[in-house]
């Protein structure tokens, strides 16, 4: 597995990542069934975990996706030791439903539950502030992760959801290595916001979240003929190939897809060794506007 340097820091993630959301949401898979997942994840060679508090069913449910992610290490039978867990906090599940919150006193609680689910034992490798909350400034919003970053809970921080205006405030506060915000054939805002450019000349890794459109649009993808033809001239899926198209956007993505399959995430990891030319980037560029 390809890997990329984690900002500035001199941490090495994989090129692909694993993004845990379906391991926890309703209609997620067995315990057993999630673990094997992760463990084939990280046999091909994935560094990068991806979690949040709010991957899970509900408030009674919360940081069920971090305890999975820490107890799939913990039985995992090789070395973890270059292994990342990037989590997020800042978003609520009240009966399902997804809702943000800034509050300092609660961002400065779920860190420390981050923290327990986890292992409890060393920092958080990396957090993520969830989503911007407008009733907070950013700058009260972090002011616990600086806190925690102080407190040795936290080793390095991202943010999720940020404009380059807010990641900027951000930067103010503590230091950001990482920026998660969506970004699909279908959603190409990091491309004309600037967040993408900035990221880049910033050197800050861009994590796009929900790479390949979500449920309903990854399963159009085969019937995109452009998309198809490429993929079958490349000898790969088309997710495989979207997730190529990503990486090759510039040097600071590393897309994280989703898995709740053994199958997918073996899929999803021969995305790093793709090559695309300008021209096929191109043909996919043109093939979803």
């Amino acid at each position: 597995m390809k890997t990329k340097q984690l900002g500035t820091t001199s941490v090495s993630i994989s090129a692909i990542g694993l993004g845990g959301m379906p391991l926890s949401l309703s209609g997620r898979p067995s315990e057993s069934d999630a673990i094997a997942v992760v463990h084939r994840a990280l046999d091909l060679g994935v560094t990068l975990l991806d979690t949040a508090d709010s991957y899970c069913q509900d408030e009674t449910d919360k940081h069920h996706n971090e305890r999975l992610f820490a107890k799939a290490l913990q039985q995992y039978q090789a070395d973890t030791s270059q292994v990342i867990i990037a989590t997020k906090g800042g978003l609520m599940r009240p009966n399902g439903s997804w809702t943000r919150n800034g509050n300092p006193e609660h961002l400065r609680k779920t860190i420390r539950e981050s923290f327990e689910a986890l292992g409890g034992k060393q920092a958080i490798a990396l957090w993520q502030y969830h989503a911007p909350d407008p009733e907070f400034a950013i700058s009260a919003s972090l002011e616990p992760v600086r806190e925690a970053v102080d407190a040795g809970l936290i080793q390095y921080v991202g943010v999720s959801n940020f404009s380059v205006e807010q990641i900027r405030q951000a930067r103010e506060v503590v230091e950001i290595v990482s920026v998660q915000n969506q970004y699909n054939p279908w959603y190409r805002e990091p491309e004309r916001d600037g967040v993408l450019a900035y990221c880049e000349q910033e050197n800050i890794i861009f994590l796009p979240w929900s790479p390949l459109g979500g449920s309903r649009r990854v399963k159009n993808l085969p019937e995109i003929k452009p998309i198809a033809q490429l993929a079958q001239e490349k000898g790969v899926s088309v997710y495989s190939l979207i997730l190529a198209w990503l990486a090759a956007k510039s040097p600071c993505v590393v897309p994280i897809p989703g898995a709740s399959k053994v199958e997918s995430i073996e899929d999803s990891v021969k995305a790093a060794e793709v090559a695309l030319s300008a021209i096929e980037i191109e043909r996919i560029d043109q093939a979803t506007v």
